[in-house]
């Protein structure tokens, strides 16, 4: 006996999840094209370009991730970033030149300097929604700026200065630029990964659910408060990661790390790229960093020209230049 099986036509509801599903696997395989390209780009780039503007963008681009991590990805708009950016700074500084650590084990202790103030801060602030932990990061932020200034290692105003590389692990001379180079390419790689890892995995996925909708992640089941500071702590570790490796390529540590300032400019960065896209904040940080390297003899003051591409930005792309290219692409 043969039986025979009817299957109706399909429902727009099917096709249009056939439609997304497909479009989502486009943008992954474009995105998996980019990472190769970006990466094959960035092994060349000291044969072409200055190395330490290359690895000072890099730096940055890694801040720019880690702040995206909270912000893009969990809702979570903090003024305060700087602190973890600039402490791990001061203690990888204080670390390979007063205590004579290698760079790596001094970077690692800056990255966990980091995350123990970010725990300290985000247990605080996590308890306030909005604009009030906006401001709750900032005030606690301030402290810390404050800290620094009068804390006898930091040398107030001076910083840290003429912080030595060192031989990574006691065997590869950091003092060559293509060996420093390449060490912290490995860092901004490594970094990087982590976030996007964290970024799409089940707990990426309840983090990104509890920025569409809290209450709802609540109703739930999720302990939302346990999870908004586990993305803070993951977030400021990372932050000092790339704190810590900026002080070995650019060997000083000053109070603008740790400035207010810097939090604002991590915060344009992301928004520049695009808040939420994986690519978006490291984009957003080339263009900052670029734009402030190439009009820093110029008349016209760095700051109104960021500021001017700023506004534009925000009125015309909201999404950030990332972002737009997404829609336009899913379009």
């Amino acid at each position: 006996m043969t039986s025979l099986t009817q299957s109706g036509p399909a429902r727009p509801e099917d096709k249009a999840a056939t439609a997304a599903h497909d479009r989502q696997k486009n943008l992954s395989r474009i995105g998996l094209v980019v990472a190769v390209i970006a990466i094959i780009g960035l092994i060349a780039a000291p044969f072409f370009v200055y190395p330490v503007f290359v690895m000072t963008v890099l730096c940055f681009a890694l801040f720019a991730t880690a702040f995206n991590l909270l912000l893009g990805y969990t809702g979570l708009l903090s003024f305060g970033h700087a602190a973890f950016f600039g402490g791990a700074a001061y203690f990888t500084a204080h670390a390979a030149k007063v205590w004579g650590w290698e760079p790596l084990s001094a970077i690692l202790l800056g990255a966990a300097g980091a995350g123990l103030m970010g725990l300290v801060v985000g247990f605080v602030a996590i308890r306030r929604q909005g604009i009030y932990f906006a401001m709750v990061t900032l005030a606690l932020s301030q402290m810390v700026y404050f800290i620094f200034l009068q804390a006898p290692f930091t040398h107030g105003e001076d910083g840290i200065q003429n912080v030595p590389r060192g031989d990574l692990l006691g065997l590869v001379d950091l003092n060559r630029p293509l060996n420093i180079y390449y060490f912290v390419l490995l860092i901004f790689l490594v970094g990087f990964f982590a976030v996007w890892r964290i970024v799409n995995s089940p707990f990426g996925h309840v983090l990104q659910a509890i920025r569409e909708n809290e209450n709802r992640a609540i109703s739930l089941g999720y302990r939302v408060e346990r999870y908004k500071l586990a993305a803070f702590v993951m977030s400021a570790t990372i932050a000092g990661l790339a704190g810590g490796t900026k002080v070995i390529v650019l060997q000083i540590a000053t109070l603008t790390d740790v400035a207010w300032q810097m939090s604002g400019e991590v915060v344009l960065m992301t928004l520049l790229g695009g808040m939420g896209t994986i690519f978006g904040p490291s984009i957003g940080a080339t263009l900052v960093i670029t734009m402030q390297n190439y009009f820093a003899t110029s008349d016209v003051p760095v700051t109104v020209i960021v500021g001017v591409i700023f506004v534009l930005c925000v009125l015309l792309f909201r999404r950030g230049i990332v972002g737009e290219a997404i829609r336009l692409m899913k379009r």
